[in-house]
């Protein structure tokens, strides 16, 4: 008998093999970005995600953080194949919870091939699901998902208190020297979270700020790339801090992208390109699992301000080799400026186990 492991290790490789001359896959060039329809799965192109993190709080408990991603994946099978069967389109799906009283991340995750009802995404605004999973966009723009989980059941709704964030070049995004390494790019930062957790029987009423990105790409890294170091940060203040850097494969070379945006409430959104942002590791935790060194705690540079970000828990590592076939750090953070706490959010890194492949 054919295992599940065999079974979804096929489709991964399915979904990262290069593309064949039967599929085709839509390059990424500046256009307008246009909503509702944008907010919806673009089933041509190789890779999509939605990605929400929070920050959760409680009367008289420990803030917690959250993070819940789903992954759509269209694989090189020929588009003319007739088989029902066919893989054609993979949705994958994460979701973890950072408590420091666990000390490590609860967490869970799925795969499933698009179609018999198992997983979908729609294409005229957000709506994804695979099985019980489900994270969609309600008419007044607010987002609900509800996730039950092997260890836990997250439900929340999420109410956006700002405009839509267009990451670049209105929407266009790039990720390298190379015009074709780019993404479409859109944030919805400073979000307004309701939120049941229900773990170990009790269940909790939490409320918090979450943070939503939604991307998608055919081509995003450079072949010299090893993976990425990301934040998105809700201030204090009502601003809202985006920033990452590609890192090279090769150890001392200097970063083949970086990218910060930064937009003060009410105020415009000011972006800065690769000499002006620059990620330093300043503390690393080395995970007693996979042997990685994480730099978990780091500063940032965007333009003449210095940040720094502190873990809500130094492990917050993720191993979804089993899914998307990569390990990555996906963690709660706190950001300071000249040692003064100024906001919160997510730190995320990829490519320090092995080079990721999208």
């Amino acid at each position: 008998m054919i295992s599940r492991r065999h079974l979804l290790g096929s489709a991964l490789a399915l979904a990262a093999a290069p593309s064949r001359a039967a599929v085709e896959y839509p390059a990424v060039t500046p256009r307008p970005l246009a909503f509702p329809r944008d907010h919806g799965a673009h089933l041509d192109y190789r890779i999509e995600w939605w990605y929400l993190t929070g920050w959760l709080d409680a009367p008289g408990m420990a803030s917690i953080g959250f993070q819940v991603t789903f992954f759509r994946s269209r694989t090189n099978i020929d588009p003319a194949n007739p088989s029902a069967f066919a893989a054609k389109q993979l949705v994958i799906a994460h979701a973890a919870v950072a408590d420091p009283a666990q000390g490590a991340l609860i967490h869970d995750e799925r795969l499933a091939r698009g179609g018999f009802g198992a997983a979908s995404a729609a294409t005229e605004d957000t709506d994804v699901h695979l099985g019980r999973w489900r994270f969609w966009r309600l008419a007044d723009g607010s987002y609900r998902c509800t996730l039950p989980a092997r260890s836990f059941t997250l439900d929340f709704d999420a109410r956006p208190t700002q405009p839509l964030l267009l990451q670049g070049t209105a929407g266009y995004s790039r990720k390298g020297p190379d015009p074709s390494q780019s993404s479409y790019y859109y944030s919805q930062p400073q979000l307004e979270l309701r939120a049941r957790l229900t773990r170990g029987g009790r269940t909790e009423q939490r409320s918090g700020t979450g943070w939503l990105d939604h991307e998608w790409s055919s081509t995003v890294l450079a072949p010299n790339a090893a993976g990425w170091d990301w934040v998105g940060m809700n201030l204090d203040d009502g601003s809202a801090l985006t920033a990452f850097e590609l890192r090279p494969r090769e150890a001392g070379e200097a970063p083949i992208y970086a990218y910060a945006a930064l937009r003060p409430r009410g105020g415009p959104l000011r972006t800065f390109g690769p000499d002006d942002v620059r990620f330093t590791r300043m503390d690393e935790w080395t995970s007693p699992r996979t042997r990685a060194r994480w730099p978990v705690v780091q500063q940032l540079r965007v333009g003449d301000r210095i940040f720094g970000t502190r873990p809500l828990m130094n492990d917050q590592e993720l191993d979804s080799r089993r899914t998307s076939g990569t390990v990555y750090w996906e963690g709660a953070s706190r950001l300071f400026e000249a040692d003064r706490a100024v906001g919160r959010g997510y730190l995320e890194m990829t490519g320090y186990v092995a080079p990721i492949r999208l």
